[in-house]
């Protein structure tokens, strides 16, 4: 009797170990030293917007950083995210630029930080200013050095504005639509899950289908979508897609896909894209868009959604 005592002890503690490790994965805050590394890259990137001096942000990519725009094909490269970033301070003239953090999450080899955009800015050569209210998600690596390196950057409006819009694109700047790029091949168990996962969303938003739509997402996600401010939680979400479906337009076929996929442990970072060709009464299209879709591994061992963000090509 003790010796069953003594090991179901062993298996309880255990058993709490294991779900305290999961919760403090799920919610572990960056270290002192990597937040302040991170809030030296916000201060040196709101720097170079306003004064257009964007070689002090090099140092801070990864070779094969990854730029995602709103209404730009995704930039791929260190050359390349300098040359968006000098075609954008070229084209205009930024008067405030803030951007204030609102989290940094350790994803255990990544680190996840969100936050939110305020730029006030004039086209330089017609004088038109835009006052923006946006978001965006950074993911970010530790060198073996341990200097924190720059991997990918998304963001998007907080609303519609079509002038902006047409704007924002630096035709000159190289890049891909991700939606064009192959799909990552089923060949283990997350590819296989994401892939399944994908092809009930095609039909989901389809269907405009908001009940299932939602069950992708935690209880405890954050949504970056275009147009909208940031919604937290499974509240703020549900009312989001529950309007949402409600815009929006019949599509006629929607090929929701992924290009690469980082199995981090818990969290799955999946680069996510689309191909809607859609119909609104006498108007029709095929739109293009890209994600970043960071899930999370819950304690029933499904795979719910994170982090989101999308931006339209």
């Amino acid at each position: 009797m003790k010796s069953f005592q003594k090991v179901a002890m062993v298996f309880f503690l255990l058993s709490m170990i294991a779900v305290r490790a999961v919760s403090q994965t799920n919610s572990s805050q960056a270290d002192a030293q990597t937040v302040s590394k991170l809030n030296k890259f916000r201060t040196d990137y709101c720097k170079s917007i306003l004064d257009g001096k964007i070689d002090r942000l090099q140092n801070y990519f990864v070779d094969t950083i990854r730029l995602m725009p709103p209404f730009q094909k995704t930039v791929l490269g260190k050359v390349n995210a300098s040359s968006y970033f000098r075609a954008f301070t070229n084209r205009f003239n930024v008067h405030s630029y803030i951007r204030h953090e609102i989290e940094m999450l350790d994803l255990g080899q990544q680190i996840l930080e969100t936050g939110l955009i305020n730029m006030r800015m004039t086209v330089r050569s017609t004088g038109k200013e835009f006052d923006i209210v946006a978001k965006y998600l950074n993911l970010w690596v530790k060198t073996q050095t341990g200097e924190m390196r720059l991997l990918t950057e998304a963001w998007n409006a907080d609303r519609y504005d079509g002038e902006l819009h047409d704007l924002v694109r630096f035709d000159e700047v190289p890049g891909i639509h991700a939606a064009f790029l192959p799909n990552v091949t089923v060949t283990n168990n997350i590819s296989f899950e994401l892939a399944a996962l994908n092809r009930l969303l095609d039909e989901t938003v389809t269907n405009h289908d908001a009940n299932t739509w939602s069950r992708y997402y935690s209880d405890d996600a954050m949504l970056l979508a275009s147009y909208a401010s940031i919604c937290r939680g499974r509240s703020a979400i549900d009312e989001y897609i529950n309007a949402h479906v409600l815009e929006m337009p019949v599509f006629e076929e929607l090929d929701i896909r992924n290009d690469r996929i980082d199995n981090l442990g818990i969290f799955v970072v999946e680069y996510a894209s689309h191909i809607a060709s859609w119909r609104n009464g006498k108007r029709s299209g095929v739109g293009l868009g890209k994600n970043i879709r960071i899930w999370r591994r819950e304690p029933d061992h499904t795979l719910k959604l994170f982090r989101s963000i999308s931006m339209y090509d």
